[in-house]
């Protein structure tokens, strides 16, 4: 299983990236560990997740997902479309 994920950084800015393991890569991010961009913007927290079944699935929908604008992406982690 694969997931994409979205976590909000205490700046309130969104960092979206995958995984083959949810809670090994929150726990990385949130020691400093996992991403430059997360490093200076602990902590974080886990905003939204979907599942896939592949490493391809997942890596598309993280492109597209990074691609939405702003608003669009807050529709998407709220569920309002």
């Amino acid at each position: 299983m694969f997931y994409v994920y979205v976590l909000k950084c205490k700046d309130g800015s969104f960092y979206t990236g995958y995984t083959d393991n949810l809670n090994r890569r929150l726990k990385l991010h949130n020691e400093g560990k996992a991403s430059k961009y997360t490093r200076s913007r602990l902590p974080v927290e886990l905003v939204a997740r979907w599942s896939f079944t592949n490493k391809s699935e997942a890596t598309k929908y993280e492109i597209a997902f990074k691609a939405l604008p702003r608003k669009s992406k807050m529709e998407e982690i709220t569920g309002r479309h």
